[in-house]
């Protein structure tokens, strides 16, 4: 090139780099970017709040709920960095709506097969010895879309996986209240019961609450917010959260487990023998590839494909990503800590040639426990089941960008799920 053509293309900024581009040719976001420079910010404030920006970034409400007082919302995955999911982002599931519990007149009552039954206030258990635990808390309606035939192709991260948070809890260990009233021989089975207008309840195995099941009061360093069972609720690591009654008022210790309404006619499994599963508690090992997701769009080049991972059986071991829908795989990173029964962000660098791929991600947790594929998983599982769906997610980026859901339909004939966790209803 000669040195007149070099310098014609200099002056007309086609070698230009962007920022000399940009600060040879003003353009109107240097006005916006200079204005808090001219303008005395906001003031002090007592609690704080988000940045107006970020307003979109709510939780997703199924416009098919019949009731917002009966049903659930989902927490924006895509939309979140780390692993803690904020406290006013953390999914919601209600059966009677949100009541407004005031925490001078909260009373915990524990009776039944107990040797002294006892009250606490809410300021007697904050006195107790207190523990703080990151566990994730899982509907067991969620993945519930990956029931729909043929698959929903505006599928997104939160409507795939966002029945599922991950917080920082603190409260009591309820073995030490446990002992502390004194537990009888025959004692087998807790019934804990909560002060919603339902007084919802769901039947507790004794062992599990003698592990590791915390009565929390505090989540994320706050007290609870009111949709997570303010003042006081059950948190129990690893287990669906049908069981982890919110707003709990009373337990009652058994010998046999109650059989209620919502682990009878709700929260049991239908399988693909047509056997009918009661007590299926324990959430199986998931991940879910958050960026790039569904109705995302992305450009070839560079990328660090990120998504979560949990499981109900213990610590994630590792995350494995495949580009050709499970013929080979290849190892993510997982950031620290990989804690147990809390999630566990998985990372892996990726150059995309913009040709058409499939990703998959699939989670092993420490008992060797794995995501099958959805063909798997409905030779275990029943159609027209509606829980415990931990299928591989796949998502299918064509040529221009766009990323859809991936899932391939199934043969036969498609179920209609009845709307389970009161969250999406589908015409399948």
């Amino acid at each position: 090139m000669d040195r007149r053509k070099f310098f014609r293309l200099l002056g007309g900024g086609v070698l230009l780099s962007p920022l000399l581009k940009a600060q040879a040719q003003p353009k109107a976001w240097e006005e916006k970017t200079l204005e808090p420079l001219r303008t005395l910010g906001s003031p002090l404030s007592e609690y704080g709040e988000r940045s107006p920006f970020e307003a979109e970034v709510v939780r997703y409400i199924s416009p098919n709920l019949r009731t917002r007082t009966s049903g659930a919302d989902f927490t924006p995955l895509e939309r979140l960095s780390g692993v803690i999911t904020p406290n006013g982002l953390h999914f919601e599931r209600h059966h009677g709506g949100v009541p407004q519990v005031d925490p001078q007149s909260y009373r915990l009552v524990i009776h039944g097969l107990v040797e002294t039954p006892l009250v606490f206030t809410l300021e007697e258990l904050r006195r107790f010895p207190s523990v703080t635990r990151t566990y994730f808390i899982e509907c067991a309606g969620n993945g519930q879309n990956g029931y729909r035939n043929p698959p929903d192709p505006n599928l997104t991260a939160t409507r795939s996986r966002g029945l599922a948070s991950n917080a920082s809890w603190t409260g009591v260990p309820l073995a030490l209240l446990l002992k502390e009233a004194g537990l009888r021989p025959e004692a087998r089975w807790l019934i804990p019961e909560g002060v919603d207008a339902v007084a919802y309840t769901r039947s507790l195995p004794l062992d599990k609450a003698m592990e590791d099941v915390l009565v929390a009061y505090a989540q994320n360093g706050e007290a609870l917010r009111p949709e997570q069972g303010y003042p006081v609720r059950l948190v129990v690591p690893g287990w669906e959260g049908s069981i982890q009654v919110k707003w709990l008022r009373r337990i009652l210790v058994t010998d046999l487990p109650t059989m209620s309404k919502d682990e009878t006619s709700e929260y049991t499994d239908v399988m693909a023998d047509g056997k009918l599963l009661a007590f299926t508690w324990i959430m199986d090992p998931e991940s879910i590839i958050t960026y790039p997701s569904g109705l995302q769009r992305i450009q070839p080049g560079f990328h660090e494909i990120r998504g979560l991972a949990w499981s109900g059986y213990g610590r994630i071991r590792k995350v494995e990503v495949s580009f050709d829908e499970g013929r080979s795989w290849r190892q993510a990173d997982l950031e620290p800590p990989v804690e147990r029964h809390a999630f566990v962000r998985f990372k892996l660098p990726w150059y995309w040639d913009g040709r058409e791929v499939v990703l998959w991600s699939r989670a092993w947790d420490e008992g060797g426990n794995t995501q099958p594929t959805r063909e798997e998983f409905f030779r275990k599982w029943g159609r027209n089941n509606r829980y415990h769906y931990n299928a591989i997610q796949a998502w299918r980026i064509t040529p221009d960008g766009r990323v859809t859901n991936g899932d391939r339909p199934l043969g036969g004939v498609a179920q209609r799920p009845a709307g389970g966790c009161g969250g999406e209803v589908f015409d399948v």
